[in-house]
């Protein structure tokens, strides 16, 4: 517990039996009450292996759901451990455990309801390894969004996110896509319902046994966060409605 608060971290998880162990050996378990692992149906011993570290909560889905609705399946048993503090921890050690103190006191302390670790505060991106292009395209997608959702955050991208419980009370997580772009509309939820958004800057590693994405999919994912800023643009105005900006 923190604060009297209840902190479970979520590992959405594909093919990670290689860097699964390195990731949860660096998680604070002062703080830490559960660890959530969804293994997507993965080809390798992800599943035997987080049973083997002791993971109490493992979940294999039988059929790959994509990174987005690996996600919903992590969030759902989150809130039903009764969690207050859900933080996604990708299980391929491309983000350090050790910032989950940092993230975790910000909403804990009531500062932000949702922190993001930043990839681009600093210069961790390029220095971590991060293809150029994916760089770039970073660069342009996130003034794009700030643009259109009416927002200031350095990136919208990372994969390494905290939120307090009473973000998934307002927004519904189920109403979004079951693939990559799933982490960006989730944000534009966030962003529609109000929230604000705190930011911590983290290193980052990019390296051979570490989840990517390849340029096809990073392109289909690039315009789809296009059309989803798009979107949340036209609602904001209130000439369009989508079922994504529905609250609870």
């Amino acid at each position: 517990m923190l604060f009297g608060k209840k902190l479970v971290i979520v590992m959405p998880a594909y093919n990670a039996e290689e860097t699964l162990e390195h990731t949860y050996n660096e998680i604070p378990f002062d703080i830490v009450d559960e660890v959530v692992l969804v293994d997507d149906a993965s080809k390798d011993n992800t599943e035997q292996k987080a049973k083997q570290l002791g993971i109490k909560h493992v979940i294999k889905h039988d059929n790959n759901r994509g990174y987005g609705g690996n996600q919903k399946t992590c969030y759902a048993k989150a809130l039903e451990l009764n969690a207050d503090i859900v933080i996604m921890l990708h299980p391929d050690y491309q983000y350090t455990p050790k910032l989950i103190h940092s993230i975790a006191y910000m909403i804990a302390q009531d500062l932000y309801p949702v922190v993001l670790a930043s990839r681009i505060l600093g210069k961790g991106a390029l220095k971590g390894g991060m293809p150029v292009y994916k760089y770039i395209a970073n660069r342009f997608l996130t003034l794009f969004q700030n643009i259109m959702v009416g927002d200031k955050l350095s990136e919208y991208h990372t994969g390494y996110r905290a939120f307090s419980r009473e973000v998934f009370d307002k927004i519904d997580v189920e109403k979004n896509s079951d693939d990559f772009v799933f982490d960006n509309q989730m944000l534009s939820q966030i962003i529609y319902a109000g929230f604000t958004i705190g930011e911590v800057t983290c290193p980052t590693k990019y390296f051979d046994e570490a989840s990517s994405i390849n340029f096809r999919r990073s392109v289909i994912y690039g315009l789809g966060v296009v059309t989803t800023s798009v979107q949340h643009f036209l609602c904001r105005l209130g000439i369009y409605k989508h079922q994504r900006y529905m609250l609870k």
